[in-house]
């Protein structure tokens, strides 16, 4: 367990152990207290981690326990919430806060970017209360989903491009990895997207003494959070579209492939025809049909008449038409120019 501590406006991190960071707590001015956890770290006893911090409320003994589901709670001056948070390029972890007026804890277990970097920009931005340190963090999780989900939303337009260039067999794998990345987001943010906006509205609606600037940290960060479920809404309809994009050249292909055997259908089916038509034993093909000279005129005449009609009523139905259609189109165009010029 590796306990950091951080007093504002100094910022200067210090490492210590749980009893040094419950002394610095009952100090007054905003104190900022880190917990990192490790899954093989040995257990406290019969004390959680908030008593052993100095809250001595039973209501908040869940903090500090392994949670993987977000929740957030407030009672007084003291509000706990469990926040998700994207650790890297494909892991949601969840981190725990633990916040009153002049004091900010923050739970979690291993190494967090996002509380690295909060822990960074403190001296920078130094917030005046710790409720103001408790919306920059907030901002920072927001920011580790937009960065994700914007990644992950490039990726997906470079390979529907790379479709239309050249379609590989890979491409199908990698845009289902893609698709199933946009639903754990969207499965992991959409409880805290929810969750926000219920305790921020029950927040203005019952807490009449808010001051403007804690009124207006609300109403950001409710903004924020609707912009990040927005995006991530457009990277699950990109990754459909994507998938739809993969279909469609599929089918196109199929189709070609569909005509190239009708086309070659259309020349063999006659043939087929002659075939079974010579073959049977009428009497007029047994009795008139004795010499070579018959039979060529009347088998390969009679097969050649069947393929120039079926070729002729290919092109016909399929290019001819479209082209005379298409030139006449693009006369009435010309015309219409010619008789609109003054």
């Amino acid at each position: 367990m590796i306990v950091s501590v951080m007093s504002m406006p100094e910022g200067v991190v210090t490492r210590t152990g749980l009893p040094q960071a419950r002394e610095r707590l009952q100090a007054s001015g905003l104190v900022i207290v880190t917990v990192e956890q490790e899954d093989d770290d040995p257990p406290s006893g019969d004390q959680p981690l908030s008593r052993l911090l100095g809250v001595e409320d039973e209501a908040w003994e869940w903090f500090g326990e392994p949670q993987d589901a977000v929740r957030a709670e407030y009672r007084g001056d003291f509000a706990a919430c469990v926040v998700p948070v994207v650790q890297g390029a494909r892991r949601v972890s969840h981190v725990q806060l633990l916040v009153d007026p002049r004091h900010l804890v923050i739970v979690h277990r291993g190494p967090v970017d996002a509380v690295t970097t909060f822990m960074e920009r403190l001296p920078v931005d130094t917030p005046a209360d710790a409720a103001t340190a408790l919306f920059l963090f907030l901002q920072g999780v927001l920011e580790t989903f937009r960065r994700a989900v914007t990644d992950c939303h490039l990726e997906v337009e470079d390979l529907e491009e790379a479709m239309f260039v050249e379609r590989r067999p890979e491409q199908v794998r990698i845009l289902a990895r893609q698709r199933r990345r946009a639903a754990q987001l969207h499965r992991a943010f959409l409880p805290y997207a929810a969750l926000a906006q219920e305790v921020l509205v029950r927040r203005r609606m019952t807490a009449h003494s808010l001051s403007d600037e804690r009124r207006a940290l609300n109403s950001l960060h409710e903004h924020t959070v609707q912009l990040v479920l927005l995006e991530i809404e457009s990277l699950r309809d990109a990754a459909r579209r994507a998938a739809g994009s993969y279909a469609s050249l599929i089918a196109d292909q199929q189709n070609v492939v569909i005509n190239r055997l009708t086309v070659v259908s259309m020349i063999f089916l006659p043939l087929s025809f002659l075939t079974g038509f010579f073959g049977m034993n009428f009497a007029f093909l047994t009795n008139r049909m004795e010499s070579e000279d018959s039979f060529l005129w009347l088998g390969l005449g009679l097969q050649l008449l069947a393929v120039v009609m079926a070729m002729y009523y290919v092109l016909y139905r399929t290019h001819w038409r479209q082209l005379r259609v298409t030139h006449a189109r693009d006369t009435l165009d010309d015309l219409n120019a010619l008789d609109s010029q003054p």
